[in-house]
């Protein structure tokens, strides 16, 4: 008989708590490094904040791929499956990507001609240096964790016993990520089973999409297992079901709005 997984079980559970422990610290050293910026040289002092940023970004990183990697292995053993693997670990992300999303973070902070300047950048110094960090600890946050599920994705991309992914959202999760792991283990493979099998797989790839303070994992499925949607999964899929399949163009307006009336955890107000 076939196991079954969840994007609910205790191991998802587990899994998440480490991400968000990772998270917690991750912002505690982002707040360290603000210090680094100093109001009244902006032009000296925020490329020395990014490359401390770049650099903390990168060890955070790779502990986030070795305890996805370790989520793995426990799943894989819990599956049963036969022969040994080593999942191999996602690298940090470039350096580039992560200046660039911290440039983009930061572009709000630079004096502007009052006729040019948008309503953020007319706003005080200092309160343009707090949104410019909020928005920075998201794009971090994004990065770092992206590592993680990166690494859950390579091992289903290069284990020959893995067959699927599914995405697993928490309750107060934004809509997209609802209806993103709404659709279950999307990837699976259209063929016999086989060593070349993950090279078939058909799917969604927006189930692989993450935004800023995204807190949602990757869940691998094996052979001889069947994945099942949690309890709210599941009802985030009858509502999109009911509600808003059948309206080409207009399935995400639909959807969230159906789950305002109808899920019973609220959305995020911020997404």
């Amino acid at each position: 008989m076939a196991s079954t997984v969840s994007d609910s079980s205790a191991a998802v559970a587990r899994w998440r708590r480490a991400q968000a422990g990772i998270t917690v610290l991750l912002l505690r050293d982002l707040r360290g490094l603000r210090r680094l910026i100093d109001p009244s040289r902006l032009q000296a002092t925020v490329p020395t904040w990014i490359e401390a940023v770049t650099t903390l970004v990168t060890r955070y990183s790779e502990v986030a791929a070795t305890l996805a990697a370790d989520f793995y292995d426990g799943e894989r053993e819990a599956a049963g499956v036969a022969g040994t693997f080593t999942v191999p670990l996602a690298d940090a992300p470039p350096a580039e990507q992560t200046s660039n999303s911290l440039r983009w973070a930061t572009k709000d902070l630079w004096p502007r001609d009052e006729a040019d300047a948008t309503a953020v950048q007319l706003e005080p110094l200092d309160a343009r240096l707090d949104a410019a960090m909020v928005k920075a600890n998201g794009a971090m946050q994004r990065l770092v964790a992206n590592q993680g599920r990166a690494t859950v994705r390579q091992g289903v991309d290069t284990d020959p016993q893995a067959v699927a992914y599914a995405r697993a959202a928490a309750l107060g999760a934004c809509f997209f990520c609802k209806l993103m792991a709404s659709r279950g283990s999307v990837y699976r493979t259209a063929g016999t089973a086989g060593r070349d099998a993950n090279d078939r797989f058909s799917g969604d790839a927006s189930v692989v999409k993450f935004h800023n303070n995204c807190h949602c994992g990757i869940v691998p499925v094996f052979r001889g297992q069947r994945f099942e949607l949690s309890p709210h999964a599941a009802r985030w899929d009858a509502i999109y079901r009911e509600y808003a399949q059948g309206h080409p163009g207009d399935q995400l307006r639909l959807f969230r709005q159906a789950l305002t009336e109808h899920d019973s955890n609220p959305l995020p107000k911020s997404i």
